[in-house]
């Protein structure tokens, strides 16, 4: 496990960021030919998901 500190702005920015790579990352997935490239792609931006949730439960949390 990794724990990692970000102050409110930079949790923010992060979310941000991750929500931006996310849409471009649907936008890819619907335009690749490749099975296994999709795939991978979709595991990727899975696993970001995963990590935007629990950065915006932990932003909740906090208050922020």
């Amino acid at each position: 496990m990794l724990i990692v500190s970000l102050t409110a702005e930079e949790a923010q920015i992060l979310i941000e960021s991750l929500e931006c790579h996310i849409t471009e990352l649907s936008h890819e997935i619907a335009d690749t030919d490749s099975k296994d490239y999709r795939e991978k792609l979709k595991r990727k931006k899975s696993i970001l998901n995963k990590i935007l949730n629990e950065i915006e439960r932990l932003e909740e949390e906090s208050g922020h």
